[in-house]
């Protein structure tokens, strides 16, 4: 137990290490949208459900969201990427303000954002649309104004690390981004950061690089290898790189083939008339089970063999068999069987040594989603993490926060064994529901049973200090709820009016009216429990965070000193009609109506108990003694 401590100390330890460190996210940024409805009927059009939306909520995506996650850990991050003049691209601004990221992104007019929309009902994805193709590219004043937004971020950071070099993140997912251009001048002024991440759909992009950290899933590690076609690295200005030809891909020799998660089955068992020498079934023991396979043999499997993921964007042309089970495009097949059998993480582990060589970091991360990953460094020794399998709809963002993690604690030089296990903490504890993935710096304090200094507020404050609390979690990324209310009798329709209010945020502050207050709004016989009453009962309900009281018959104040995320109020008008909607816009906030619980009211509550208390109260001719 002594020992356990410990170790939870020097992890602690470390997470307070990398508090305040720059770091400069560049890449794809895009919105996620998650729409959650109700379905209760079929339509009469066609046999599919029709939906109701009830709550909608927007996110940080892709390199966004890894900053976001930089910030929320503790980091100083900087997000440079193109962002469309849409409604979308407002939104991402939204997020970073909200998530305390200095937003230097570059407006980017006729370029749309990249949106990934998901439409949900009872917590299953049924649909996603995206938008935002690799085809919109950046023209070249685009480009030019991205260079010059990066070199600027840069010198902003080293200055405010005190001339030290910052640390860089790189997120390519293949969205136009990051054109040549950028990843050539990226690659020029390498010496100017001292910790680089790159996460890369596609890491033989990124020749010359040299990386700190690479952290490809099994299917991006698996196409580098494809690619690689078997040969070794190549030298070139004494920096590594895979020699990535400029051609089309699909006319080299090599062929993808990712498989899906371990089974009980071999290829032998789709290929009854595979020979022993047929790489696909007398290399097992390696990635080269997977890949390398002979391009006609893969053809020739792919009318018996169904799809898994998703193809990379920019891989272009890709096209559907005849039989619609599997997907193929520029020398990439994508099936769901060809992995089964194997362990992937045991083939992972067989080839990271090659993959260093071939992206030229230090270390290597392959990330294999529920099972957790593999790292391998300079010594040799693969370190094996372990994850929690959750459904695919509460993992989303979670490479983001492993990458944030992992690039912090590297870049605090924490040792490699060290890196690898608070970023898979990272990862894990943040999927334990539907939506983007954002691991803050108190919830991986909270997993390492460590006290957070700031942790520990209690739940019914006075306003200055309700203004620290909230300032803290709003720097965390933290999206704040307010509401207010009399609450003099506390019954079931204010108990869900609250937990709807706190399931629109992630913070639920709730002002209650003084006793002075209650008496100008609702008449001298109230309320009918005094205030420390109120607030206690307020402070006990798990929904709420925080309970502060105030004196005026307006909590105008308080909306300005907490400048909420979101202002709620209960009842069935439109939010149009709520008083302080004006001063809750004007602060950046939205304003939301919720309605009461038919028949649940505390004049109600009140009036029964007075028509009770008459029905029994005795007649005194009953009761009055003789004389």
């Amino acid at each position: 137990m002594a020992g356990a401590a410990a170790e939870q100390r020097r992890l602690a330890t470390v997470v307070d290490s990398w508090r305040g460190r720059p770091v400069l996210v560049i890449g794809d940024a895009m919105l996620d949208e998650w729409r959650f409805a109700e379905s209760e009927r079929l339509c009469r059009e066609a046999p599919a459900p029709v939906l109701t939306l009830r709550r909608r909520i927007s996110a940080a995506g892709g390199a966004a969201n890894t900053a976001v996650n930089v910030a929320a850990l503790g980091g100083l991050a900087v997000l440079v990427a193109p962002v469309g003049a849409d409604v979308a691209g407002d939104e991402v601004h939204d997020c970073l303000d909200r998530a305390g990221v200095w937003d230097r992104t570059v407006n980017q007019p006729g370029r749309p954002t990249p949106v990934k929309r998901r439409m949900l009902a009872g917590n299953q994805i049924l649909l996603r649309e995206d938008s935002g193709e690799p085809d919109d590219a950046l023209d070249a004043d685009g480009v030019a104004r991205l260079l010059t937004a990066l070199d600027c971020a840069t010198e902003e950071l080293r200055a405010a690390a005190g001339g030290e070099p910052p640390t860089l993140v790189v997120c390519d997912y293949g969205l136009g981004a990051l054109p040549a251009p950028v990843r050539a001048w990226l690659v020029a002024h390498r010496e100017r950061y001292a910790t680089v991440a790159l996460d890369a759909h596609d890491l033989a992009d990124w020749r010359g690089l040299a990386p700190t950290v690479v952290t490809p899933s099994f299917a991006e590690a698996t196409r580098l290898l494809a690619r690689a076609g078997g040969s070794a690295p190549r030298t070139a200005g004494g920096q590594l790189h895979l020699d990535h030809p400029d051609h089309d891909p699909a006319d080299g020799p090599s062929e993808l083939t990712v498989g899906a998660a371990p089974g009980a089955r071999t290829l032998r068992e789709h290929e009854p008339s595979a020979g022993p020498d047929d790489p696909a079934v007398t290399r097992a023991g390696s990635l080269d089970a997977v890949v390398g396979a002979d391009p006609t043999a893969g053809a020739a499997r792919a009318d018996r063999i169904g799809p898994t993921g998703e193809p990379t964007p920019g891989e272009g042309r890709v096209a559907m068999t005849g039989d619609g089970l599997s997907v193929t495009g520029t020398g990439v097949t994508v099936n769901a069987t060809a992995g089964e059998g194997v362990n992937r993480a045991v083939l992972a582990e067989s080839r990271l040594a090659e993959l260093r060589a071939h992206t030229g970091a230090d270390v290597v991360a392959v990330t294999l989603d529920t099972e957790g990953a593999v790292v391998g460094g300079a010594d040799g020794e693969p370190r094996r993490s372990h994850s929690t399998p959750v459904p695919a709809s509460h993992a989303v963002g979670a490479g983001d926060a492993y990458l944030a993690a992992m690039t912090l604690a590297l870049a605090a030089d924490a040792p490699l064994p060290t890196a690898a296990q608070l970023a898979q903490l990272a990862a894990t504890i943040t999927v334990s529901d539907t939506g983007t993935c954002v691991c803050r710096r108190q919830d991986l304090l909270t997993a390492l049973e460590i006290p957070n200094e700031d942790a520990g507020s209690p739940a019914v404050v006075g306003p200055e200090e309700l203004a620290t609390i909230v300032d803290e979690h709003r720097r965390s990324g933290r999206r704040v709820v307010f509401t207010n209310g009399c609450f003099d009798v506390l019954h079931r329709g204010h108990v869900r009016y609250l937990e709807q209010a706190r399931t629109l945020g992630d913070l639920l502050v709730v002002a209650v009216n003084a006793d002075g207050s209650v008496r100008r709004l609702k008449g001298p016989d109230r309320p009918v429990n005094p205030v420390e009453d109120r607030a206690a009962l307020l402070a006990a309900l798990s929904c709420v965070d925080h309970v502060v009281v105030f004196e005026e018959d307006s909590p105008a104040s308080l909306i300005e000193t907490v400048r909420p995320d979101v202002y709620v109020k209960g009842g069935d008008y439109p939010p149009e009609m709520v008083p302080e909607a004006p001063l809750v816009r004007r602060l950046g906030g939205q304003v939301r109506t919720l309605g009461y619980v038919p028949d649940r009211s505390t004049s109600q509550i009140i009036e029964r108990i007075r028509a009770h208390s008459q029905e029994r109260e005795p007649d005194p001719s009953l009761t009055s003694k003789p004389s």
